[in-house]
């Protein structure tokens, strides 16, 4: 048998116990790897979809001067967020503060030193629920999507309660998009029955089905 090659090896770099369970950060070769109680939830490998999510919002929004990304993960959305001169406030919602931690030590994700982002360590429900805040456009992306998350609580994101939620801390002409690793049907006309007009936007991955982006705006009064 010959050498390992270092690009196969898979390294635990940390892990952390939260009240939503284990939460692990891995190294394979040069990128980075997040499972959450045993389920891949995410990697640094390539994040087309996470990018697509928000310049497809940001395309559909005539002033997308306040952004929401809800969950932060590798930083995929949020480093395209921060690449466009739009956007005057960005906020970031991550529930965990060891991925926050992680941006710092391992990620060397660079979006979180722009001037214009807010990192603020909540649930995305409760954030919305407790303050009054308003965007111009909100990306969703705090689990695997609506059929398929890591954790029970971000059920209630992707049914009628949360996309009201959502949909009430848009400004007129506001863009909310959403990201999955597989299509719904079910949620998507959750969403068109709650905006309207949606477009579906499909990635092809290397394996496996497309990953899906949702886009819906609301219309201007």
């Amino acid at each position: 048998m010959g050498p390992v090659d270092p690009r196969d090896e898979t390294l635990t770099i940390d892990r952390a116990v939260t009240e939503r369970g284990e939460i692990v950060l891995r190294r394979r070769g040069d990128d980075f790897e997040i499972i959450s109680n045993g389920v891949f939830l995410m990697d640094t490998r390539n994040g087309e979809s996470e990018r697509l999510l928000v310049t497809a919002a940001l395309d559909a929004c005539r002033s997308p001067d306040h952004v929401l990304i809800g969950g932060l993960g590798v930083g995929f959305s949020l480093a395209e967020a921060v690449r466009s001169a739009s956007p005057k406030i960005i906020t970031v919602v991550e529930i965990e503060p060891t991925v926050i931690a992680w941006h710092r030590d391992h990620l060397g994700a660079g979006g979180l030193a722009d001037p214009r982002v807010r990192v603020v360590r909540a649930d995305l429900m409760a954030h919305l629920a407790d303050r009054a805040d308003e965007y111009d456009v909100i990306c969703l992306d705090v689990d695997n999507g609506p059929e398929w998350t890591v954790t029970d609580d971000n059920r209630a994101l992707y049914g009628d309660h949360g996309l009201s939620l959502l949909r009430s801390r848009l400004r007129p002409g506001g863009v909310l998009a959403v990201w999955s690793a597989a299509e719904s049907a079910a949620f998507a006309a959750r969403l068109a029955a709650m905006f309207g007009r949606v477009t579906t936007i499909r990635v092809p991955v290397p394996r496996g089905a497309p990953d899906v982006v949702w886009v819906a705006a609301l219309e201007v009064q």
